[in-house]
């Protein structure tokens, strides 16, 4: 399921960075005294007690003008009210309530969500009975706070986490479905391929409850196997803020990438491999999804019969490290191959979830270690002892040595590699781990 999300919203100076810090334990956000030091989007995931949810620092609202108030107020609140579980107002006690603060609570007031009322800059508890002016914002309960001595921290994150939604169960009909998250950078066609993918006259398509609250999930079935398909087919046009749209899809396709098992990346053949396409990549590949990666666009590529051969070869000079992902082209204004990215993925989703037996991995581990020893180190025989796989989605290997910290990186990439090559495992992120025995 994906991990909820809580916002941190206010007008500028009132602590949203630093308190943005204190959370994380590490300066993330910029902080300055100056106005609108955040004017990009910052985001990280956060954990309190095992609990993790992404926490969000957003700008503070700095109106040039009267008219740009409303306008301010308004993107800074619809993000709130579109993205975030649970929403904190963060304010100043040393100011007092202002107009900002109270167009902001007012607009957080009709979303229905959950809110806290965090009264920041209580550094002394002279300044508590000041906190009691907050009560006219008619958010409820007040949470003072010093983000600079990091008072009351712990217990306004308690709150947090009551406050975050529950993680509903699987249904029956989700269990043995794949969830499948269609990502890329804009305008590379994930409206149209989605379309044409639950279009098909050979799929069955129900629409059921998706996990988050604007969104819906798509089940439907294509050769026997069930799918959902987690909506991610981009931004609706009321959040189209030029200012904040790489945020926005930078945050949906995190959230889509946690909430699935495989990921269909769609890169723009007309264009190839961009540093946008790089970071949808690199969020797949360090969040451990399986994943295909998906040519859109082919009908409009000049080609003869090396093209898609010169191609691929291309795009694994681009992403040698991601070499181990299928490529397939396709066009989702024709149809061509779209359905096939079905099975495909499911090919993955098995590769995923393949158990090798111990026996078969430690004749692999034998004959690897033949072909090449690992070398020694501080005139230190690296000996390997066995192999055994202990997870499933993604596949994690433990091997047992005498030296484990002395082992080179190369030697690890090798065995990444002759894993690979010997059981498969395409479009899969592979762990391995390396204990002394």
């Amino acid at each position: 399921m994906s991990t909820p999300i809580v916002a941190l919203v206010g007008r500028p100076n009132v602590g949203k960075s630093s308190l943005f810090n204190r959370f994380l334990k590490r300066p993330v956000a910029i902080v300055d005294e100056q106005p609108g030091v955040t004017r990009d989007r910052n985001y990280a995931l956060c954990d309190w007690n095992g609990v993790a949810f992404h926490l969000v620092d957003t700008g503070g609202i700095v109106p040039q003008a009267d008219e740009m108030m409303e306008q301010s107020i308004s993107e800074q609140a619809e993000f709130a009210i579109a993205e975030a579980d649970v929403i904190l107002l963060i304010v100043d006690v040393q100011v007092g309530v202002d107009s900002y603060d109270m167009a902001i609570a007012k607009r957080l007031r009709k979303s229905g969500k959950e809110c806290v009322l965090v009264v920041n800059k209580v550094d002394s508890s002279k300044l508590e009975p000041d906190i009691y002016e907050f009560h006219k914002l008619g958010l409820g309960e007040l949470c003072p706070v010093s983000a600079t001595t990091g008072q009351r921290i712990g217990d306004l994150l308690d709150i947090i986490v009551q406050k975050l939604p529950e993680q509903p169960a699987l249904n029956e009909q989700e269990k043995d479905v794949i969830r499948v998250a269609v990502v890329g950078r804009p305008n590379v066609g994930k409206s149209s391929f989605i379309n044409k993918l639950t279009g098909q006259d050979r799929l069955i398509v129900t629409p059921i409850a998706g996990t988050t609250r604007d969104a819906v999930d798509t089940l439907f079935e294509y050769d026997g196997q069930k799918y959902i398909l987690v909506d991610t087919a981009g931004l609706r046009r009321k959040y189209k803020v030029y200012e904040n749209i790489e945020f926005y899809t930078s945050l949906r396709t995190v959230r889509a990438i946690e909430n699935c098992d495989v990921a269909v990346v769609l890169i723009d053949a007309s264009e190839g491999i961009t540093s946008q396409d790089q970071r949808v990549l690199d969020e797949v590949v360090s969040t451990r999804r399986a994943a295909v990666l998906a040519v859109n666009k082919w009908d409009l590529v000049e080609k003869d019969s090396n093209t898609a051969d010169e191609y691929t070869r291309a795009i694994h000079t681009t992403l040698a490290k991601y070499s181990y992902l299928p490529i397939i082209y396709v066009s989702a204004m024709s149809g061509k191959r779209v359905a096939k990215v079905l099975s495909l993925v499911k090919q993955v989703h098995e590769e995923n979830n393949k158990r090798i037996p111990t026996s078969e991995l430690n004749d692999f581990l034998q004959r690897t270690i033949a072909r090449q020893h690992p070398p020694a180190r501080q005139r230190k025989y690296i000996k390997f002892n066995y192999v055994t796989q202990t997870e499933i989605a993604p596949p994690t290997f433990v091997f047992f040595c005498n030296h484990p910290k002395l082992l080179e990186k190369s030697y690890i990439s090798y065995l990444s590699n002759q894993l690979r090559e010997t059981f498969g495992f395409q479009g899969v992120s592979i762990r391995l781990k390396f204990k002394r025995k």
